[in-house]
């Protein structure tokens, strides 16, 4: 009983020195350390302790990449990068990774913020520059070779021709610095600011008056409203040609003007009368018979008055109706070619670029800057070839090339009034009788194609391009479709213009080289587009009977 009674007074006393003091369990108190050790032994097997190692989940994100929507326009950005050197990869019209490491580069090339993505205006540049480098060959060329950058140079080229090295007037018209300050001039002594003169639709004209692929300015002042620029029949008009030192400004008084009003060789400018240079047609005398390799001997010389424009066979017109009464009011003045693409020009660049198939919301206008790009594309290629042509002056090229007029008078008339097949039989008909061989027919045409355009003789643009077609260069029928749409050298008739755009089309889906900026892969798409959207359909009038084609032909010896 005491026994007992002891040790559970020591089991007392042990768990009271527990919950007060720390447990001491050495060698010197054995029992303590017995029934401490006892009591943890006995507590731990009432309540033995388990230990979960818990298992982490981390679920895994599957990553979704959807594919990259392909876009013309991402075609036109790739092409665009990879001409310059910007390695875009293939042309698919994604714009992936590659292509945006390639706008990147561009960018950073540029000095523009490099954010992997174009802003519209370094988009509407690129594309600007890459019509502009493709349009002109010989040119491009030249200049890679002079730049250390190689083809991104030409970026910083027509960068500085778009600026002149200053800040642009307008925000987005850029102007050369000597025309700029032109511009700030006028400005002072009239109310409108230069930035709304800009902005006044005829004040600033552009074309290439000289023929030698740069942009070239008309200033008019007409347009200021001011009477210090202007007196009673005249308006101070400012004439800017391009050269390879720059440009050389030309001072006229005149009204109403328009590019085809000037002539300018180099940076040396002429006011003309009707389109026709009167300062330059004096230099144009008789061939001369010491040139048998570039005229035929049995086609006859041109008679060339020494100071008046040659009217081409003005018999034949009156004798071809001679009871039909004419009324001056009914028709009006015949539309040149070169004032409408001065004023495509003029609304161009106020767009900020050429047209393209993604932004295209005006079809008519996307086909008139396609015709005047072959316009400029045709007058390059023929001032090329007749380069080549050794002791013969442009203009008596250009005087040879008018008897194509008279000549193909009968075919070029039949365009609008007959059907494709019929005026293609009759145009073979005439190449038959013509007595020159296709080659050479063909080299004479190009070059008469060019001189037509570029003297805005449309007769003479016709009868080529119609030579040219029915000489199997089909691509051709896509001039004539925009002389038809446009109702210009001939009667406005689009339905009649869809059938050669169909030729001209086609022919280049089947592979033919182009015979208008061939650097330029997306312009078929844009074209096609643009004619799918003002496709109609209408009755071919009723043929007229065709008359035996003259003689006359120019003849140019140069191979195709």
């Amino acid at each position: 009983m005491i026994l007992r009674l002891t040790l559970t007074g020591l089991v007392s006393a042990a768990l009271l020195t527990a919950q007060t003091a720390p447990v001491r369990a050495d060698a010197g108190d054995f029992i303590a350390g017995a029934i401490v050790g006892a009591i943890v032994n006995h507590s731990a097997k009432q309540q033995p302790r388990r230990v979960y190692k818990k298992k982490t989940y981390v679920a895994k994100k599957k990553t979704y990449r959807p594919s990259i929507p392909a876009t013309q326009e991402g075609r036109q950005i790739q092409t665009s990068l990879n001409y310059f050197g910007f390695n875009a990869g293939s042309v698919d019209g994604q714009l992936g990774r590659k292509s945006k490491a390639a706008v990147s580069a561009y960018q950073a090339f540029m000095n523009y913020p490099v954010t992997g993505q174009l802003t519209d205006f370094e988009k509407d540049f690129l594309f600007d520059s890459y019509y502009k480098a493709t349009a002109n060959s010989a040119v491009t060329a030249s200049l890679i070779a002079q730049s250390p950058h190689g083809a991104k140079g030409l970026l910083l080229v027509y960068r500085d021709d778009l600026t002149g090295g200053t800040t642009a007037i307008a925000g987005h018209y850029g102007l050369p610095a000597v025309i700029a300050a032109s511009v700030n001039e006028i400005a002072k002594s009239s109310d409108p600011s230069a930035e709304q003169l800009v902005q006044r639709s005829g004040f600033i004209q552009l074309s290439d008056i000289n023929g030698d692929g740069q942009t070239d300015y008309v200033i008019d002042t007409s347009v200021t409203g001011s009477a210090f620029w202007c007196n009673a029949q005249s308006c101070a008009v400012r004439v800017f040609a391009s050269t390879p030192e720059g440009y050389q400004r030309n001072d006229f008084q005149a009204f109403n003007v328009t590019p085809a009003m000037f002539a300018c060789v180099r940076g040396n400018c002429t006011k003309t009368e009707g389109g026709t240079q009167l300062a330059a047609v004096h230099v144009a005398p008789a061939p001369a018979p010491g040139l048998p390799q570039v005229i035929e001997a049995a086609a006859p010389a041109m008679p060339v008055p020494s100071a008046q424009p040659v009217v081409a066979n003005p018999q034949a017109a009156v004798a071809a109706a001679p009871a039909l009464p004419t009324f001056l009011g009914g028709g009006g003045a015949e539309t040149s070619l070169a004032s409408h693409c001065n004023k495509v020009s003029l609304v161009t660049n106020s767009n900020g670029g050429f047209t393209r198939v993604a932004s295209m919301s005006d079809p008519d206008f996307a086909l008139s800057e396609q015709f005047c790009l072959a316009r400029t594309y045709a007058i390059e290629t023929s001032e090329e070839m007749i380069a080549s042509i050794q002791g013969f002056t442009s203009d008596q090229i250009a005087q040879q090339c008018r008897g194509l007029a008279p000549a193909m008078q009968t075919q070029v008339a039949a365009l609008s009034l007959k059907g494709q097949d019929e005026v293609t039989r009759e145009v073979a008909a005439f190449i038959l009788s013509a007595g020159m061989s296709p080659a050479q027919l063909k080299g004479t045409a190009r070059i008469c194609l060019g001189v037509g355009y570029r003297t805005d003789d449309m007769d003479v643009a016709l009868a080529s391009s119609l030579l040219l077609y029915a000489l199997g260069q089909e691509v051709y029928g896509e001039i004539l479709g925009h002389h038809l749409h446009e109702g210009i050298g001939t009667a406005q008739r689009t339905d009649a213009a869809m059938t050669w755009y169909a030729k001209g089309l086609s022919a280049l889906e089947s592979g033919a080289e182009p015979a208008f900026a061939p650097g330029q892969p997306e312009r078929l798409g844009l074209l096609q587009a643009a004619v799918a959207a003002v496709a109609g359909g209408g009755a071919v009038a009723a043929p007229i009977p065709a008359a035996a084609p003259a003689a006359g032909l120019p003849t140019f010896a140069l191979s195709d």
